[in-house]
C-alpha cells in the first residue's frame, strides 16, 4: 500500500507485486495528527479488506528514520508524531517511512533510468522540495536536503528561494494560481526566479537531468523556453547546464515512490 501525505489531502493507493496501480482513494488531512490517525483508520477500511504486504508512507518535511518518526511535517502543525508504529498498527505490516519529495523523485527517476543514472527531482508546489536519486536509490548524502530553503538574493534582499519562486508565492505576486496565468511576461518572470535556484543546485548535485514536478511543474510547457533561456544564462564551463525535463506523473509520483521504496526495501 502507499499512503501519501500532504498539507491538505492525503491519497491512499494499492499495487500488485508488479507495480500496477490498482485503485487510489483520496481524503482531506486533518490538521490535528489524533484525528488523521482516526481518518486514515476508516479511509483504508474502505480502500481493501485485504491485509498489504508492506506499506510505503510520504511524509513532507523532516524524518527520524530509525525511529519512524515526523519530526516536522511542512504545512502540518505536527511535531515528533510517531508516524511509522501508528500506520503499522492500523495496517498490520511493516511501514517505512520517507519524505513525499524524495519517494516523488525515486519514482520519476525510474522512469528516466535507461538514460540518465543522476537525477535531481524538483517539485514545484505550495512550497520547493527536491530529491536526489543516483543508480536508482535515493542519495543518502541529499536524504535531509530543503532545496526550497536556500538563500537568494531576490529584489535587492536576501530570501529563501521558495519565499518568491514557490506556487504559494506566485499566488500571493500575482494573485492567480500556476492553471490560470497565461501571460508571457508572467511566466517569463517565474521561470527566471525558478532558475536561479535550479542553477545554485545543479553546482552541488551536478544532476544529468533536472526534472520538474508539483502544481507549477505540471504548467512546464507554458515556461520551458524562457527557463531554457535562463538556465543557459547562469550556466558556466564548471556548472553545465543538465537536460531539463517535465514530471511523467506529477499526480502520482509520490504513491510510485511509496511502491517503490516499500518494495526495494
Amino acid at each position: 500500500m502507499a499512503i501519501d501525505i500532504g498539507g491538505t489531502k492525503t491519497l491512499l493507493g494499492t499495487f500488485s507485486e508488479q507495480g500496477e496501480l490498482l485503485q487510489t482513494l483520496k481524503f482531506p488531512t486533518p490538521q490535528n495528527y489524533h484525528d488523521f490517525i482516526r481518518e486514515l483508520a476508516n479511509n483504508v477500511e474502505d480502500i481493501t479488506t485485504n491485509k498489504p504486504r508492506m506499506a510505503g508512507v510520504a511524509l513532507p518535511g523532516r524524518i527520524d528514520r530509525k525511529k519512524g518518526i515526523g519530526i516536522a511535517c511542512g504545512n502540518l502543525p505536527w511535531r515528533n508524531v510517531p508516524i511509522q508504529n501508528d500506520i503499522e498498527k492500523i495496517l498490520g505490516c511493516p511501514v517505512i517511512v520517507e519524505n513525499d519529495a524524495k519517494l516523488a523523485a525515486l519514482s520519476e527517476a525510474q522512469l528516466v533510468q535507461k538514460k540518465y543514472s543522476r537525477v535531481l527531482y524538483d517539485t514545484i508546489s505550495t512550497g520547493i522540495g527536491m530529491g536526489v536519486v543516483v543508480d536508482g536509490r535515493i542519495d543518502p548524502d541529499f536524504q535531509d536536503s530543503e532545496g526550497g530553503e536556500i538563500i537568494l538574493e531576490h529584489e535587492g534582499k536576501l530570501q529563501m528561494w521558495e519565499k518568491f519562486a514557490s506556487g504559494h508565492a506566485i499566488v500571493q505576486r500575482y494573485g492567480q494560481e500556476a492553471r490560470q496565468i497565461s501571460d508571457p511576461a508572467i511566466w517569463d518572470a517565474i521561470a527566471r526566479n525558478i532558475s536561479i535556484g535550479l542553477i545554485d543546485l545543479c553546482a552541488i548535485v551536478q544532476p544529468q537531468i533536472i526534472i520538474l514536478g508539483g502544481g507549477v511543474g505540471e504548467h512546464y510547457e507554458k515556461f520551458q523556453l524562457p527557463l531554457n533561456k535562463y538556465m543557459e544564462q547562469f550556466a558556466t564551463p564548471l556548472n553545465p547546464l543538465p537536460a531539463l525535463a517535465q514530471a511523467q506523473r506529477p499526480e502520482q509520483a509520490v504513491i510510485y515512490g511509496c511502491f517503490l521504496i516499500a518494495k526495494n526495501e
